[in-house]
């Protein structure tokens, strides 16, 4: 790989954490800013680079890069911030040496700075959990289809879509597409030659051959088959292994108690040969609306009591939206949430992580300046969704205990089962890099009290001192009622 742990790019502004995911030609890290803030650093791996045709790949990497970045505003969308670039050379990637004529030479490499998702990618979902209900896999197979859709009205295929490359946010649990290392312009009336790139179970039949026609019907059978793979738990048989006439097993003989309009649509969306297959997502995924797994919109209900109306005689009436509801305070123990409330608000973190400690520390009760196994364990559950719901609220997302406990089973984390190796993983995530040890002796100076912190930095202070061990931290992410 080019660069490891500790490696900083761009003169010291960035500082490589780890490899995060690797393809046939990218690779890429997660790394950490001067402002402690995480992205996600996509480039070429050491394969690409030593391919005879490098310049073409970078330069089709580049300006892929480019046409991607105009999808930034879109929800279900990795979003790309910038382009960078780092010379490589002997000292910064290994033992390759490029020569020139009889000089070294080094490499300008192009870099992608993407936002890091903090979330669960589907693959790694279903291995937990197995199959997904069907309520639940059409919700993100609809979020992805709308992401193809944009993509597509922009002349680019993704070409890879599978469940890996489908993580859903910790925040919102909302589907966002990644890694468009092999996305390709396609012209619908025109064949042109593509690289050959397949992933078994999800790559359609016409992936296989560089020279075949490729549309938006070939997004179509991945995002078919992902779906296939969500709802069953079970890896869909690859096209090259069906057109040697080895079946596609039947959704339903896998999961009887699946409703025969998925059945029907993965069928069609897996149609081996493209011209059979729906031609365009949005085409397919109209093929759902009338699937009762799949609540459709319902019209507006008229409220008797008419919102307020400013009437002038010099304009149209102006309707004022009603006040959005009130925060919910309630306190099984009668602790008064306000303050923290109004701490978030003005986004005094490290104000309001102090009150965290005082508020928690009364709801349960305790004279100790630290939470117990048994304090945690009979914590008042409408405390802590008070407590947690105000932190998720005002960080838009980004701070709370049920956003730690997602981020901790993102990293393999289990209720109840300590494991030092994934608790270590998860502090390096959250940014607690002091914190790595099972026995926390002092109280670390180095939180970061800013939005731009790592999503699930704070709250930090309860953290430290649930009885000052891990292990007591585990115990409040393992409560259900986060």
């Amino acid at each position: 790989m080019a660069w490891n742990r500790g490696d900083t790019l761009k003169d010291g502004k960035y500082t490589v954490r780890e490899v995060v995911g690797q393809g046939g030609f990218g690779i890429t890290y997660r790394v950490r800013d001067e402002n402690g803030r995480q992205f996600a650093l996509k480039t070429l791996n050491d394969k690409a680079i030593a391919e005879p045709n490098f310049a073409k790949l970078h330069e089709d990497f580049m300006n892929e890069a480019l046409r991607l970045a105009q999808f930034k505003n879109h929800p279900h969308i990795v979003k790309i911030y910038k382009l960078l670039q780092e010379n490589l050379t002997r000292n910064n990637f290994g033992n390759r040496i490029f020569f020139f004529g009889s000089q070294p030479a080094s490499i300008p490499l192009c870099c992608i700075l993407m936002e890091y998702i903090e979330g669960t990618n589907l693959e790694e979902l279903v291995e937990r959990r197995g199959a997904i209900p069907e309520a639940e896999a059409l919700r993100y197979i609809q979020q992805i289809g709308n992401a193809l859709t944009a993509i597509h009205l922009e002349g680019l295929l993704h070409r890879d879509v599978k469940p890996s490359n489908i993580v859903l946010r910790a925040s919102n649990s909302e589907a966002v597409l990644i890694d468009f290392g092999i996305a390709r312009e396609f012209t619908g009336d025109r064949t042109l030659r593509h690289t050959e790139f397949v992933t078994p179970g999800f790559a359609p039949i016409e992936q296989y051959d560089p020279d075949a026609r490729r549309g938006e019907y070939t997004d179509v059978y991945a995002l078919a088959a992902t779906l296939y793979y969500l709802v069953t738990g079970t890896m869909p048989t690859t096209a090259s292994s069906r057109l040697m006439n080895t079946p596609l097993k039947p959704v339903k003989q896998i999961v009887p108690s699946l409703s025969d309009n998925l059945h029907d649509a993965i069928v069609w969306g897996m149609e081996l040969l493209p011209e059979k297959r729906p031609q365009t997502v949005q085409s397919w995924l109209k093929f759902f609306s009338t699937s009762a797994a799949i609540p459709q919109p319902q019209p507006a209900k008229i409220s008797p009591i008419p919102a307020a109306v400013n009437i002038s005689p010099l304009r149209q009436p102006q309707v004022f939206p009603p006040p959005p509801p009130a925060d919910d305070l309630s306190s099984e123990k009668g602790v008064d949430y306000r303050k923290l409330r109004d701490l978030l608000k003005a986004g005094s973190w490290k104000e309001a992580d102090e009150e965290t400690l005082r508020v928690m520390l009364k709801a349960a009760g305790r004279e100790e300046k630290y939470l117990d196994t048994e304090s945690i364990d009979n914590f008042p559950c409408t405390d802590l969704r008070t407590i947690d719901q105000l932190w998720v609220k005002y960080s838009k997302g980004r701070f709370g205990f049920s956003v730690q406990k997602r981020i901790w089973e993102s990293v393999g984390g289990k209720p109840g089962e300590w494991d030092v190796k994934i608790f270590k993983k998860f502090c390096d995530r959250v940014g607690w890099y002091e914190m790595k040890k099972d026995e926390w002796t002092e109280y670390p100076d180095e939180f970061t009290f800013s939005l731009n912190a790592p999503g699930g930095h704070l709250p930090g202070r309860m953290a430290h001192l649930c009885n000052s061990k891990a292990r007591g931290f585990l115990s409040l992410l393992s409560r259900r009622d986060l």
